[in-house]
């Protein structure tokens, strides 16, 4: 169970990642890339990744939203950074089953600071911010399987 000290630290890196978002900037040679909006609330998220042998060699966003999509996406691209696409895959997994409430998934600390966002799992309408830019990832990962080139896809999540 979490402390009130735990929770506040918790805030305060989501805070951190929405105020001072990392990665969020154009990929120069993304390999794909994904928009996806949820047209409920106006979260939006442009995600570019640059795949080398196999490897998310860089990670980068553009969108705009709540603090909660904003610092999700900022957290995951950091985590991305020369990972697999196993691996990559395997993390937009163990995040969407925190988001669904499984206590084993929240401990887990191949997450690193996404832990941070736990507590969304409380909020069903928050949970479609906090998975928003894990879905373009899934998405973006199945186009690179398929191979599919930096001609993007779009849509709207409902």
């Amino acid at each position: 169970m979490d402390t009130p000290q735990l929770n506040s630290l918790y805030q305060q890196l989501i805070l951190e990642h929405y105020r001072n978002p990392r990665n969020k900037a154009e990929l120069d040679e993304k390999t794909v890339e994904v928009h996806l909006a949820n047209p409920v609330c106006g979260d939006e998220i442009r995600l570019q990744l640059r795949i080398d042998d196999g490897r998310i060699a860089d990670a980068k966003f553009v969108g705009q939203g709540c603090s909660i999509s904003q610092a999700a996406v900022s957290m995951m691209t950091t985590l991305l950074k020369g990972r697999s696409l196993g691996d990559a895959d395997a993390i937009a997994k163990r995040f969407t089953e925190m988001m669904h409430g499984s206590e084993e998934a929240a401990k887990d600390k191949a997450l690193g600071d996404l832990r941070a966002l736990r507590g969304v799992s409380k909020f069903p309408v928050r949970i479609k911010c906090a998975l928003l830019g894990f879905d373009a990832l899934q998405e973006a990962l199945k186009k690179t399987a398929a191979g599919a080139t930096a001609s993007g896809a779009s849509g709207e999540r409902r």
